[in-house]
């Protein structure tokens, strides 16, 4: 299973931070970002062309408010915003900021953010149900951003492993297709050198993430089996 390239289009009227934040969203994998644009007419004019998967907006604009944009607009955004105030921050969530990030910040912060919003998406994925513990997961992994991964020192090389026999250079399992890494927890626990059980624990924590997705394989007889690969 693949997960499709997320589109970002930047929304800032500073055409040198527009620009920056482009470039990073442009350097993490599995993200295309679209030509910065710097007013909410340019904006509506966008989304009126192709689709959108993610607004990264500025609160102030040429000509208008963001958040009024926001208010409009049924595409998910983050704020990126100098303004601190927390009537500010609580508006734009109140209009549906999945987030707010304010400038200046750190500068890997954005790409850990971007990071949760495409676990956050595989999670819930619209090809699948959802149900409360996805959804709970989902949210998790949107507010916490990469904390998740850092969660368990202890078995951090274990499950790095495990997560590296899914990238490049891995070898496609049986039933991968068009070059992609489709790995059952038999394959991972004979690669890695572990238990099937330790493989499925870990596989599970992966999934849970976001970072690996699952889906079921029939076969003509006996039951289904999990088949893992990456988003």
């Amino acid at each position: 299973m693949t997960t499709p390239e997320l589109t970002v289009l930047v929304v800032d009227d500073d055409f040198y931070v527009a620009d920056l934040h482009r470039r990073q969203v442009e350097q993490v994998p599995g993200m295309r970002a679209l030509p910065a644009v710097g007013t909410a007419r340019q904006v509506r004019s966008v989304l009126a062309e192709q689709h959108v998967d993610l607004l990264l907006l500025d609160v102030h604009l040429p000509d208008g408010d963001g958040l009024d944009l926001l208010r409009d607009l049924d595409v998910d955004a983050f704020v990126l915003s100098a303004a601190s105030d927390a009537a500010t921050v609580r508006r734009a969530l109140r209009r549906g900021a999945l987030g707010y990030l304010i400038k200046p910040f750190a500068s890997g912060l954005l790409a850990d953010r971007l990071g949760a919003y495409q676990r956050y998406r595989n999670v819930l994925d619209e090809r699948t149900g959802v149900d409360q513990e996805a959804l709970e997961r989902a949210l998790r992994i949107l507010h916490s951003g990469d904390a998740v991964k850092a969660a368990s020192p202890s078995r951090s090389a274990t499950e790095q492993s495990v997560l590296e026999q899914f990238g490049p250079g891995a070898g496609a399992g049986s039933g991968a297709g068009s070059g992609a890494v489709e790995l059952s927890a038999a394959d991972v626990a004979a690669r890695v050198g572990v238990s099937r059980a330790t493989a499925q624990r870990y596989l599970a924590a992966l999934t849970a993430d976001g970072l690996v997705t699952m889906k079921l394989s029939y076969g003509t007889t006996g039951r289904p089996e999990h088949r893992y690969s990456r988003p």
